[in-house]
């Protein structure tokens, strides 16, 4: 859990949050309620000021080219989106073809939870895993598929319970449509089959 966050001015701001509501921040129910946003807060907000390309460092040569694609499917991703602050959930397909550098696969997640665990946008997010695998492997190409369900939309507004945002992020040989098509036929369909597209 990150040590960059306050969670006493958190708690603070949540007390004065509970009374602009109406709500008495020092009833039975509520109390212990500003301390617990605060440990949540700095759980969703962890990765604020992290460099996510760190989990990349082990990264190892593979002497020639491979050729082979890699692909690591439904990611778990949750965050949070910085227009409401609620959150958004979903998984994360991130595909690379390497060039002179692999590294083990349980990194892939750590970037995408890194990157995250802070005040986001689904359309930001997957150019930044994106950069952060072009900076840390330095792989021909690149693609991610974000599939996730917001908060905003399904519990605010349009209340759309069911919708489904996929976006898609990619560089070098997996940006050209053939490569990229061959990548979405492994996940299952066409973008157009999968939901909407950012």
């Amino acid at each position: 859990m990150s040590e960059r966050v306050d969670r006493a001015r958190i708690a603070a701001a949540v007390r004065e949050l509970l009374s602009a509501i109406g709500s008495d921040p020092d009833s039975a129910e509520l109390a212990s309620t500003p301390a617990r946003v605060a440990d949540a807060y700095a759980e969703f907000f962890a990765g604020v000021g992290e460099d996510p390309v760190q989990h990349l460092a082990d990264a190892v040569p593979v002497g020639e080219h491979t050729g082979e694609l890699v692909m690591l499917r439904d990611i778990e991703l949750r965050s949070v989106c910085e227009h409401h602050l609620l959150p958004f959930r979903g998984v994360a397909h991130i595909a690379y073809r390497p060039g002179r550098r692999i590294v083990g696969l349980s990194a892939l997640p750590k970037v995408v939870d890194t990157l995250a665990a802070r005040p986001q946008v689904q359309e930001r997010l997957g150019q930044q895993i994106v950069d952060a695998l072009n900076a840390g492997l330095a792989p021909e190409g690149v693609l991610v598929v974000l599939e996730a369900s917001h908060g905003c939309v399904a519990d605010r507004g349009v209340r759309q319970t069911g919708a489904v945002t996929v976006t898609v992020a990619s560089s070098g040989t997996l940006a050209a449509a053939g490569a990229r098509g061959e990548v979405l036929a492994l996940l299952g369909g066409t973008i157009a089959d999968r939901g909407s597209v950012s």
